[in-house]
């Protein structure tokens, strides 16, 4: 495209900045990520001069679900946003809700993912090469016998993501979830099954169950817990149910009486399909 050529692309966009370009910028559609199972659209986003990729996720390109209603994905995806810069850890890139080229839907800053193999921090590995510090979680072989194991690394910012993923009921943490940038920071993405008001947890974080919580992060979700009755609530009301914010605001208070990580619940799958 003689357009990209020409453009000067902006990475590690301060979060100010990178909202106002999301909400206010021009969107120029690049093509579409085929692998993702709703209409997932990469585009450019311009506002004075500035210019970053973004992922554009509308509404009307949403596959019905059995147990989440019709057009609410694009806000369950922006309502992660929103529960990540409130509790402080960045852990989702900058989502905002508004109208594109086919109609209103999320849009969020694209991640310049580092594919290298040093730089993972989730997924299958061989059960002879297990990284030292990486948690395992299950045990698998390949199409020849291999034995692999799914496992992630001990990694602080994974733990808070898995705490993060506990407070949203994220159904869908696939290792291809968890993304290593250019800047050595991990980012999750993918959201738009959270929020459920029946408990719906798969993940492949399940390292840490029943560690107690690190002082600071219980810290976190307690005022978490406040904002949540007060301005981040106010906020959520526009992309939420008001269970489905009762709700959260009742995992973040098991979550700090409890102050361990959590198990698995007992009759659902514990881990998304594929993991990775």
């Amino acid at each position: 495209m003689s357009g990209t050529a020409r453009r000067r692309l902006r990475r590690n966009l301060p979060t100010d900045q990178a909202a106002r370009l999301l909400t206010d910028g021009e969107i120029e559609l690049e093509g579409r990520l085929r692998d993702a199972s709703n209409t997932t659209l990469r585009a450019f986003v311009t506002l004075d001069n500035v210019s970053a990729r973004c992922v554009y996720k509308p509404i009307s390109g949403e596959r019905p679900l059995w147990d989440f209603p019709d057009g609410t994905l694009a806000g369950r995806e922006v309502a992660a946003y929103e529960v990540s810069r409130a509790i402080g850890w960045d852990l989702v890139p900058p989502t905002v809700m508004r109208d594109g080229p086919l109609g209103l839907g999320a849009c969020q800053i694209w991640v310049d993912e580092v594919t290298d193999e040093a730089a993972q921090r989730v997924g299958f590995v061989r059960a002879d090469s297990l990284p030292d510090g990486w948690l395992t979680i299950a045990a698998a072989q390949d199409d020849d016998g291999e034995a692999y194991l799914l496992a992630h690394a001990d990694d602080p910012v994974l733990a808070r993501m898995a705490l993060f993923d506990a407070v949203v009921n994220n159904a869908d943490r696939k290792g291809g979830h968890v993304l290593p940038d250019r800047n050595g920071a991990l980012w999750g993405i993918d959201h738009g099954v959270c929020f459920h008001v029946e408990a719906k947890l798969r993940t492949v974080l399940w390292g840490w169950i029943g560690r107690p919580v690190p002082d600071s992060d219980l810290a976190a979700l307690v005022d978490l817990r406040r904002d949540l009755a007060e301005a981040l609530g106010q906020r959520l009301c526009q992309l939420l149910a008001a269970e489905e914010i009762d709700a959260t605001m009742a995992r973040v208070d098991r979550l700090v009486a409890a102050g361990v990580f959590p198990a698995p619940r007992p009759g659902w799958p514990a881990v998304p399909w594929p993991p990775v």
